[in-house]
């Protein structure tokens, strides 16, 4: 939308909605101009904001995170190895603390999620129309992309299907242990068996439903929950910084107190960035606890 003259409900509309790729209703595929085309490509469309930065910052932590333990010294450690052994560290007194079994997956697992969710929550801190700006008008034309298809949304958590694509992840990681530790009967014996029980076996039977309905609710509950937390709080602190880039364009005092509002916004939000990841990493840590202890 670079160079366009817009009104503040469009402004808002642009910058929430993501560059989309899918099979439009015609039959033909291409990147959605609207968000009404994009919700018409239906369940199989494929957000490419969405995929490339959360492919790109993965591949960052992945790469510095080499890099440091591969030039790792005994002696004078740099900068990168000390910023690395304090994550690792922190990452491992939070797993001691929160995981009572013994499994080497655990800890590289809430690593990768502390970090990635860190980093994907940390794009929101760069001013909203810095990215989507520069896009629009150098990379965009290169693509073929017109202005109108220019959508560029840079916080991979603000997008549902990647916070849930996340928390199904975790999800089917403690059905699998749940499984594998306790059997297939030990795990089916806790969705049946509790919360209510009885010593006599007609009505233990007759309460296996009622048992089976409860804990299936709870069951299922995690994944929606640890995905709506982490979505819910990235998407309104995005919104309240679109919000807040409006007022730039209302004259010079109201311009001059929304970049008050934006720098304070700004340093509270780096609180609620480590927070997401960190109750994101926890809770995983927790599920995977969960799911080794039997009951």
């Amino acid at each position: 939308m670079s160079g366009e003259t817009v009104t503040s409900t469009e402004y808002i509309k642009h910058h929430l909605q993501n560059l989309t790729y899918g099979q439009t209703p015609d039959g033909s595929w291409g990147l959605a101009h609207t968000a009404a085309e994009a919700k018409a490509m239906g369940f199989w469309a494929i957000h490419v904001d969405t995929m490339f930065w959360s492919i790109f910052l993965g591949a960052m932590f992945l790469f510095f995170f080499r890099k440091a333990a591969k030039t790792a010294s005994v002696g004078v450690p740099s900068g990168l190895q000390n910023f690395v052994e304090w994550i690792v560290e922190f990452i491992d007194t939070s797993v001691r603390g929160s995981f009572t079994a013994k499994n080497d997956l655990v800890a590289p697992l809430a690593l990768t999620v502390f970090v990635w969710v860190f980093l994907m929550n940390f794009m929101d801190l760069i001013p909203v129309d810095f990215i989507p700006e520069a896009f629009a008008r150098w990379i965009a034309p290169l693509f073929g992309i017109d202005s109108h298809s220019a959508f560029m949304k840079v916080v991979p958590s603000t997008d549902p299907n990647a916070t849930f694509g996340m928390a199904i992840s975790i999800f089917f990681l403690t059905l699998f242990y749940s499984i594998k530790i306790k059997g297939v009967g030990g795990f089916a014996g806790e969705l049946t068996l509790m919360p209510f029980q009885a010593k006599n076996k007609v009505v233990q039977t007759a309460l296996i439903p009622v048992n089976f309905l409860l804990e299936s609710v709870s069951l299922i509950a995690k994944p929606i929950s640890l995905s709506l937390r982490l979505f819910g709080n990235m998407y309104a602190g995005e919104m309240i910084f679109i919000l807040i880039a409006l007022m730039f364009n209302a004259g010079i005092v109201l311009g001059t107190f929304a970049g008050f509002l934006h720098l304070g916004w700004a340093i509270f939000h780096i609180l609620i960035v480590t927070l997401q990841a960190f109750i994101f990493m926890t809770l995983t840590i927790v599920y995977m606890d969960m799911a080794h202890s039997e009951h």
